[in-house]
């Protein structure tokens, strides 16, 4: 028998930062690829950029919000891709990460050898557009639609894209990706910035969440 966390208790796990130390001394980070590491976080700049500190709200609804907003400082020729939370303002330890500019994930399914063959992946009312960055997540742990892999930028393009279905490519506006198999997962639409000259990005939403 599984048992389902109440949203009072996740609030409660949340709010005394027992998730493995999660919420301790947190400080956010910005990153040009997935997934997000000490590798690939942005360097330079000037003003150089650098971690800054957050605060949380009060944990609602089993989840736990940034409260305010942060501003980086983010050098030319940088595109941020993704956000994470570590332990402290330099190396450390990685707590969570989320894209940039992440919208809620959808369900997505290639469910027969139709959908395969066009290299469909249906997701009713996704409200996706060409040229949206996605990625997919194995969230219901049964197989990704074989060829899909996560942390992977994938690109929706016109070919094949309604309401309810669509297709991607591994470059803006190229070609469809061979999807060889069926399989579900999810899909997130998430929005990367680019910076041609030195800039500031400025993170206004981060959260976490206990699931079950």
């Amino acid at each position: 028998m599984t048992n389902v966390l109440p949203d009072a208790t996740k609030n409660a796990l949340l709010d005394s930062a027992v998730a493995g130390g999660l919420l301790t001394t947190p400080f956010l980070s910005l990153h040009t690829a997935f997934p997000p590491s000490t590798g690939n976080e942005v360097t330079g700049g000037s003003p150089a950029y650098a971690r800054k500190s957050l605060t949380w709200s009060a944990a609602s609804a089993g989840s736990k919000a940034m409260s305010g907003t942060l501003v980086f400082d983010v050098p030319a020729s940088t595109t941020v891709r993704a956000i994470a939370t570590y332990d402290a303002s330099t190396a450390g330890t990685q707590k969570a990460w989320s894209p940039a500019g992440a919208s809620a994930r959808v369900s997505i399914n290639v469910p027969d050898t139709t959908a395969v063959t066009a290299n469909l992946i249906y997701s009713e009312a996704h409200g996706l557009v060409a040229g949206n960055s996605v990625l997919f997540w194995d969230d219901f742990n049964s197989g990704l639609p074989n060829g899909l892999v996560e942390d992977t930028e994938y690109f929706v393009i016109a070919t094949g894209l309604t309401t309810d279905a669509f297709s991607v490519s591994t470059t803006l506006g190229g070609s469809a990706f061979d999807i060889t198999g069926i399989g579900v997962g999810t899909c997130q639409k998430f929005t990367p910035e680019v910076f041609a000259g030195q800039g500031t990005y400025t993170a206004s939403t981060f959260s976490v969440a206990l699931p079950g």
